[in-house]
């Protein structure tokens, strides 16, 4: 490790997990070169211009200039790494498990480029399963041994706790940061790195200001193993437990009971918490449903049965189903219909589709014979290069995807669509259906304007 403040750091994989943590990492002053293989995003990221939507991305892509770099190759800079940070997709394969061909290949692109005389601490940040740590130092050691030389470097794990949309804050300011490592060097040097971030004693961005009331997050230390399960049980509970109160939501339906007010009081208990205890359409996105078919699977390998991750994952996709269902019993024939769908990303503030309810609860419409319009602030193009259905009607706002529209449904909660104003719409629509997939809007005001107004759980 040099004995300098300042750390000399490579970031393999632009995604949200990798950009944001590179540029988090600049702005604290380390020197970071960010790495990907694709010519075009490099050269975007080069002039500034953010490939993903993030909030505060572009701004920060102008303050870390001078600390931050792109390069389609660790070759080119490699022999003066303090620290290689493995960022890159992670997709499911067919069974569930978990695709770790890019994690290999930055492996063994390590082991042929690697210095002998350079020490290294590689670590693992993508969602990896249980055993990747051991994996990767396996394949860095193949490709070294194939040089005749032994190399000097250790792999550590550092899973990610971030969430799209509010990623670069959850870099600044996390709960915790977890290092799984078998050794004290590398525990050192991680400590070294995020030492800003630890001790508090940056400049916050100004986009970024500090929360009020955060406290510095904690420094916990275990073994590779723990901490790569430390990362699919966190994401395993939190979608359990959106899928525990969607669950309740259901028998609030029945006897009369209204699922906001169940929920804010039991989350007024400290030891269950308010946070994903909201009732609506489910989740979706490249964590919950990935992470929690990927710990099945382990399950599996292991002879060990899972049944109440297992229900979560059916409760959820249950969800989707509702939606048509409630379509049904209020304009009851479908085929037909126009139906406008408001929101296409997974969640507010992200342009990301992937797993998004609104995949599902589209093709169910346009199987059905619906006429579908749809908007959403940022994710209207990914999804039109993802999805090319030629039946689906591409609206400028959320006045034009409702205009004439039999049903509108909601399936992601934007701001934005608070401040529509739905009294001005009502008119405008056909039967004034709403579905509230997040149930974002108050049933009173939405039946003032004279909507037929359906939400979860109440």
């Amino acid at each position: 490790m040099k004995k300098t403040e300042k750390l000399n750091l490579s970031v393999v994989g632009t995604g949200y997990v990798g950009l944001t943590t590179g540029l988090a990492l600049a702005y604290l002053g380390h020197k970071v070169h960010c790495v990907d293989k694709n010519a075009e995003i490099i050269d975007k990221l080069e002039r500034g211009i953010p490939t993903i939507y993030e909030p505060g991305l572009e701004e920060l892509l102008k303050e870390t200039s001078d600390n931050m770099h792109f390069n389609s190759s660790i070759k080119e800079h490699i022999d003066r790494v303090d620290v290689l940070i493995i960022a890159v997709g992670t997709p499911s394969k067919q069974n569930g498990d978990t695709d770790l061909t890019y994690v290999e290949k930055v492996a063994q692109e390590i082991g042929r480029s690697l210095p002998p005389d350079n020490p290294l601490v590689v670590v693992n940040k993508s969602t990896v399963p249980i055993g990747t740590a051991r994996r990767v130092e396996t394949v860095i050691k193949e490709e070294l041994k194939e040089r005749g030389i032994k190399g000097n470097f250790s792999v550590a794990s550092n899973p990610e706790f971030l969430r799209e949309g509010a990623a670069l804050n959850d870099t600044f300011y996390p709960d915790r940061l977890v290092i799984g490592a078998e050794d004290m060097r590398s525990i050192n040097v991680l400590r070294q790195m995020y030492s800003p971030i630890l001790e508090q004693n940056f400049v916050p961005p100004r986009l970024l200001p500090r929360p009020e009331d955060y406290r510095l997050p904690a420094f916990v230390t275990t073994s590779p193993t723990s901490a790569e399960l430390i990362k699919y049980a966190a994401n395993a509970f939190l979608a359990t437990k959106v899928s525990f109160i969607n669950e309740i939501a259901g028998i609030a339906e029945k006897v009369g009971a209204d699922i906001k007010e169940v929920a804010r009081g039991i989350g007024l208990d400290k030891r269950i918490g308010g946070s994903f205890l909201h009732a609506g359409v489910g989740w979706g996105g490249s964590c919950f449903p990935k992470d929690t078919r990927s710990l099945l699977h382990a399950g599996q390998q292991y002879g060990y049965n899972m049944p109440l991750l297992k229900a979560a994952v059916e409760v959820n996709y249950r969800q989707r189903k509702k939606i048509i269902e409630m379509l049904q019993s209020t304009i009851k024939v479908i085929r037909g219909s126009t139906v406008a769908v408001l929101g296409l990303a997974f969640k507010p503030n992200t342009d990301d589709i992937r797993e998004s309810p609104a995949i599902d609860v589209i093709e169910e419409l346009l199987e059905m014979g619906a006429k579908v319009k749809v908007y959403d602030p940022v994710a209207m193009d990914n999804y039109r290069s993802n999805f090319p259905y030629q039946e689906i009607e591409y609206a400028s706002s959320v006045e034009e995807a409702s205009r004439e529209a039999d049903a509108v449904a909601l399936l992601t909660d934007w701001e934005d669509f608070l401040h529509v104003s739905w009294k001005d719409i009502a008119p405008q629509m056909k039967q004034k259906v709403f579905i509230d997939g997040r149930n974002l809007l108050r049933e009173e005001d939405m039946q003032k304007y004279g909507f037929t107004y359906r939400g979860f759980g109440c």
